[in-house]
């Protein structure tokens, strides 16, 4: 996740359990890798095929009607569903066993991969595995260990303050409720959702990079501050919806629509989006910008739900 959190680290994201089922082998674009299970999902090409043969399709012609709300509305909501479909197994992609592995590893995604973090906690978390043996650290030996993520010395900070905090003043116990947890060193409302949404199962959006671009593209929301965006997404859905909408979003930010290229000639919502045609429309050409399981490659867990369908990433320093 690459959006700074308040204090030294970013936040981010991703819903307690994986979505079930998993997307049907698929031709064209959008195919997952070989041997990828499940039923009922839509392949990227199939789905996008509508949008991505048509000219300007997803987009407004010249001189047409504003969209009205509720129309915008309608669109997001189909968004939404047929993303279900495409992403059946969307889950968070940081591996963690317990809400306080779950906070530390979210601190530690601030501007760096969760595929980092992931290769970098199991040390971590053989080393503090309760927030009383990270409050009693040596700053210099954890910042050696969490090296690897990048601003190592802020995150350290922030991870030993936050483990002092929850060991003097709740118990060496992670809190459920975002008043509590936005109270942590380093810890903002985006982090505190992602705990909620995954450790917690209360609803909560993540407003990371992929989530803002996205909804902003989509003509959802044009705020830029992530609280604005937050509000203004959550009183689109409906808020059971929130933690795996989340997931689904970032999925297709990190495996489709990419920040500088996105792939919109294998965009399965292409049918559906107001700014088809800002990247590579060309399928087979799109087809060469997709990533993770759906480019046929690992994703960024170690130890992903057993209903995903692409490879587990490796440790660090694997050949």
């Amino acid at each position: 996740m690459k959006e700074p959190a308040k204090g030294s680290a970013k936040e981010s994201a991703q819903g307690t359990e994986a979505a079930k089922g998993s997307a049907a082998g698929a031709k064209g674009a959008g195919a997952r890798s070989t041997g990828a299970k499940g039923a009922g999902a839509k392949s990227a090409s199939a789905k996008g095929a509508k949008g991505a043969g048509d000219k300007g399709a997803g987009a407004k012609d010249a001189g047409a009607k504003p969209e009205s709300r509720l129309a915008m509305v309608r669109r997001a909501r189909r968004i939404n569903r047929e993303l279900a479909e495409v992403y059946p197994y969307a889950h968070p992609e940081l591996d963690f066993r317990n809400p306080f592995e779950l906070l530390v590893a979210t601190v530690l995604s601030a501007q760096t991969t969760d595929l980092r973090v992931n290769q970098t906690t199991p040390a971590v978390f053989a080393k503090y595995p309760t927030p009383e043996d990270m409050a009693a650290a040596v700053p210099e030996e954890l910042e050696e260990i969490i090296r690897p993520t990048g601003f190592f010395r802020a995150k350290a900070k922030s991870l030993i303050g936050l483990s002092t905090a929850l060991r003097d003043r709740f118990d060496g116990e992670v809190p459920g409720r975002l008043a509590d947890l936005v109270s942590l060193p380093g810890v903002g409302r985006k982090t505190a959702n992602v705990v909620l949404g995954n450790a917690f199962g209360v609803p909560g959006l993540t407003v990371d990079t992929h989530f803002g671009r996205l909804v902003r593209r989509w003509k959802w929301t044009e705020q830029e501050d992530p609280e604005k965006v937050e509000a203004e997404i959550a009183a689109i859905f409906p808020k059971s919806e929130w933690t795996m909408l989340s997931h689904r979003v970032i999925f297709h930010g990190r495996r489709i629509c990419h920040s500088r290229k996105p792939a919109c000639g294998a965009c399965p919502i292409a049918h559906l989006c107001p700014s088809y045609g800002e990247g590579e429309t060309d399928p087979e050409k799109a087809k060469k910008l997709l990533k993770y399981e759906m480019g046929g490659y690992p994703g960024q867990r170690l130890n992903p739900p057993p209903d995903y369908p692409g490879k587990a990433a490796a440790p660090m320093g694997a050949v």
